[in-house]
């Protein structure tokens, strides 16, 4: 009983004959290696197939777990209406995951189904699977805009949802490589795609399943993968279980990456877990020990997001410090004025951003931890950090300049410079040697929005240099 075996797959529409229409042909390693998957699938007989896709409901902050008893779908937006499903779902797993999830506060439920039809993403795999298989039930579970440690946590909790019942079960992670490996593919090229798809599938190869997390979100953006974090949330459905990988296929000759690949549990000598592949937890203990060696202000930073989170405490400066901290830190952060940004990432998502242009308080020190603990509870872009989520953040400190007036674009450096946008009461803001931010429009441009200043505006421009520390 158990994880049967997970199975990372692609979903190109095409491989199905009545959409493609001859151009499947193309990728015909592809579908060779998912007829093997297939069949591989019936032989294990499951009670259930779990199936992640980038194309079911998808929310930014919350992990949708398709409800009801059953749902159709077929293959209309593809030419191909005669191709269809009508599939049934395991309602009492479908309970038993959203109870677990519930039970640990973790974004995941029913809740907020747009559209009940069967996305391509499960209907692919899907089209293989039922050509040898009639009978399995199935549960559909959407990405989210949440980090990649949380996919993987969603993974852990289908694992104790699967044991805590005694299903066999299979997992089916659905998604597809880079979008931008050929120059003549529907997205055209960007040399991070051949990279991103090489290095996802030594990872397969190698199950080197703590590896997914070092993917940065800017890279994989730019690689325009698809299937990243429904790869990570099966990888945590194997946490602590030794597996067998095997890569049946990987063909790029579309511009898109399709890759194929098993894994299947090791079993060893009693049921005892291994802890060399709880990969969260080392994920944990090796950003906490970044932690212990980063810049003294960042460390200052840190711990004012852990006394607000925890205690819902704010820091005074300097008394509640620990002597070590205190030590650490030069004697002008207690002294000198100036405005700070504290950014708080993820597994290199953003977590939170907030600071001050000019200061606001008698010392940095002080500035940084009021920022502190507005960046970690106050960005109305993110809902407050959580206790649960402290062990996999990491912070920055920038402190800021005097800001300068300038005329034109010509006079920003965006590995340099910061940008103010300014438009009466209307201001936006960006930050210097940002990752993806390349050229000084791209820069305004988004400062501008987030200032909501349009073009049109009669606005003006400044600089400012930072010294950022992490």
């Amino acid at each position: 009983m158990g994880i049967l075996a997970g199975f990372m797959v692609p979903h190109p529409p095409m491989i199905v004959p009545e959409v493609g229409r001859g151009s499947e042909e193309q990728i015909i390693e592809t579908t060779k290696a998912y007829e093997k998957v297939a069949r591989e699938i019936a032989e294990l007989a499951p009670d259930t197939i779990i199936i992640t896709s980038p194309h079911t409901v998808m929310y930014g902050d919350y992990f949708h777990i398709s409800p009801g008893m059953k749902a159709a779908g077929n293959f209309g937006d593809f030419r191909a209406p005669s191709v269809s499903f009508d599939e049934t779902y395991d309602t009492e797993l479908v309970q038993k995951i959203t109870s677990i999830a519930d039970a640990h506060h973790f974004p995941a439920g029913t809740l907020g189904e747009r559209d009940k039809r069967l996305d391509h993403g499960t209907m692919v795999p899907l089209y293989f699977i039922r050509k040898h298989l009639k009978t399995a039930k199935i549960v559909r579970i959407g990405l989210s805009g949440l980090s990649l440690p949380d996919h993987y946590q969603l993974g852990i909790y289908i694992q104790n949802a699967v044991n805590s019942l005694g299903r066999k079960a299979v997992f089916v992670a659905s998604g597809d490589l880079s979008h931008k490996l050929q120059s003549y593919g529907p997205y055209g090229f960007a040399p991070e795609g051949p990279i991103y798809d090489e290095r996802i599938m030594d990872v397969a190869k190698r199950a080197a399943f703590g590896e997914m997390f070092d993917f940065d979100p800017t890279f994989c953006q730019k690689a325009a993968e698809c299937g990243h974090k429904s790869f990570v949330i099966m990888a945590g459905a194997f946490d602590g279980i030794k597996v067998s990988s095997e890569v049946y296929s990987h063909q790029d000759v579309t511009g898109v990456g399709y890759g194929i690949a098993s894994f299947y549990p090791i079993k060893g000598n009693g049921n005892e877990p291994d802890e060399d592949r709880r990969f969260l937890k080392i994920l944990a203990e090796k950003i906490d020990k970044e932690k212990a060696v980063a810049d003294p202000y960042a460390r200052l930073a840190m711990f004012c997001v852990e006394n607000y989170v925890k205690f819902r405490r704010k820091v005074n400066i300097p008394k509640d410090l620990p002597d070590q901290l205190r030590e650490a830190l030069p004697a002008e952060i207690f002294k000198r004025r100036a405005g700070a940004f504290v950014s708080i990432h993820k597994c290199g998502d953003l977590r939170g951003c907030i600071g001050t242009i000019l200061p606001t308080t008698n010392c940095i020190a002080q500035e940084i931890a009021n920022n502190a603990v507005s960046a970690s509870s106050r960005d109305p872009r993110f809902e407050a950090i959580t206790e649960n989520e402290l062990k996999f953040l990491d912070v920055s400190v920038d402190i800021l300049g005097e800001p300068e007036p300038i005329e034109s674009l010509e006079e920003l450096d965006v590995k340099r410079y910061g940008v103010i946008v300014t438009c009466g009461m209307k201001r936006g803001l960006l930050l210097p040697d940002l990752e993806g931010v390349d050229d000084a429009e791209t820069q305004v441009s988004i400062a501008m929005k987030k200032g909501g200043i349009t073009p049109n505006d009669n606005y003006s421009l400044e600089r400012f240099e930072v010294v950022r520390h992490k």
